[in-house]
């Protein structure tokens, strides 16, 4: 069976492990608990090939316990049973340090059957997850445990970890193998942080490189071809989606315009024409909205041209458009308005249509009071005249504030003068 290189080159100490110093350097809690043999339940949270594997390994070497392996895509309740099976057996003597990797996927009643056992200490829950544990995991596993973030690794302790994959090569083929700084480099960048990745370009660079004279040499042409492009980290249904997402939104609607192009060429990167426009609309409208609204169909036209064109032209468009966003003056006025008036609606504030404003329809013989007492505002003096307009249970309530901007400005010079406020 072929172990792949990220497996042979599992860290023997602590220091070994690339990434993570906000957890694992000296005197950071998560070292110190490890160190101190004491392991509660934990959960590791962050991308994968950062270290989550790894520490767990470690962790379960370190204090001479039996590790079990566990992923949540593919095991059963059956499964977790037959780990409690061995806990009164030779194999579970020192206890039994189990690893659930993607707990999320584990339903609510499959992490329930773990509680009685991490309770009373017969097992030490480690389980990893990519997505927010908050949100998935089941709360009573959460009270019990201890959530540690890991972190995307840099390409400069990435690289470290390169050249140390290097040197294993050499051993195991018993050449010397010719791997350039620039390789190097473009590995550690290219794996998008990931430290699994870079571990399987570095194999297959070296399996793909040409051997003279017991020298295998590669080249940046072989991990170029390899590494492909930046592995940037998207799942649409993830985590980093969102986060992405969110950044390149708030980055327009605070006038960043390096950032906002950062964040869209990300998102166009890993194909997500979609979200690249619907934020971009919906930042045009809530956050430029009435300072400028004659931007909102210029924003409309450059996602109609990048939807019709497609990637990769349909960078240049949604270019335009970002920038514009983040250099025209800013409003949420609207924004605001309609979240007040929804949240009167939700907390049951609103009445009847004013009798003025219903459609016409008869009046029964009952009815004391008989029309519709419309006022029609185009036959008064610029073209306004007052009449009530909210349902009586609210029609002293105000949803919008005119903006500073210059633009809202003049609307309101304009209708204070005609309402003689």
């Amino acid at each position: 069976m072929n172990i792949p290189l990220a497996d042979r080159l599992r860290p023997q100490t602590l220091d070994d492990i690339v990434g993570q110093k906000h957890l694992l350097a000296d005197g950071k809690p998560l070292r110190r608990i490890i160190e101190s043999g004491e392991i509660p339940n934990l959960i590791f949270y962050g991308p994968s090939g950062v270290g989550k594997t790894t520490l767990a390994t470690y962790i379960a070497k370190r204090t001479n316990r039996t590790l079990k392996k566990l992923n949540g895509t593919t095991a059963s309740t059956a499964d977790i049973k037959e780990i409690v099976s061995e806990l009164n057996t030779f194999q579970g003597l020192n206890g039994i340090l189990l690893y659930l990797d993607e707990i999320q996927y584990f339903n609510k009643k499959q992490q329930q059957t773990l509680l009685e056992y991490i309770e009373n200490g017969s097992i030490t829950l480690i389980a990893s997850t990519t997505e927010n544990p908050y949100f998935y995991v089941y709360n009573a596993i959460l009270s019990r445990s201890t959530v540690f973030e890991f972190k995307s690794v840099t390409p400069d302790e990435i690289e470290k970890a390169v050249y140390r994959a290097v040197n294993v090569l050499e051993d195991e083929q018993g050449v010397s193998i010719d791997f350039s700084k620039d390789c190097a480099k473009k590995v550690a960048f290219g794996c998008g942080g990931d430290v699994r990745k870079a571990m399987n370009a570095v194999e297959l660079s070296v399996i793909a490189a040409d051997e003279e004279n017991d020298v295998k040499k590669v080249t940046l042409d072989i991990v170029e071809q390899l590494v492909q492009k930046s592995a940037i980290r998207y799942d649409k249904d993830g985590d980093e989606h969102y986060d992405l997402v969110s950044a390149y939104q708030k980055s327009m609607r605070g006038s960043d315009a390096n950032a906002a192009l950062h964040y869209l060429a990300r998102i166009l990167e890993a194909g997500d024409l979609p979200s690249a426009c619907r934020r971009l609309m919906v930042c045009a409208c809530e956050d430029v909205g009435l300072a400028y609204p004659q931007l909102l169909p210029i924003v409309k036209a450059c996602v109609d041209i990048a939807q019709a064109v497609g990637l990769p032209e349909a960078r240049i468009p949604l270019a335009d458009a970002v920038i514009m966003v983040c250099n025209a003056p800013k409003s949420n006025s609207a924004y605001m308005g309609i979240n007040a008036a929804m949240a009167d609606l939700k907390n049951g504030k609103f009445g009847p249509v004013p009798r003025n404003l219903q459609n016409m329809h008869y009046d029964g013989e009952d009815n004391q009071n008989k029309g519709q007492f419309y006022i029609y505002p185009h036959d008064y003096p610029n073209h306004w005249t007052y009449q009530q307009y909210l349902p009586d249970a609210i029609k002293d309530r105000q949803y919008y504030e005119y903006g500073d901007n210059k633009n809202e400005q003049s609307f309101k010079v304009y209708w204070d003068k005609i309402k003689n406020r």
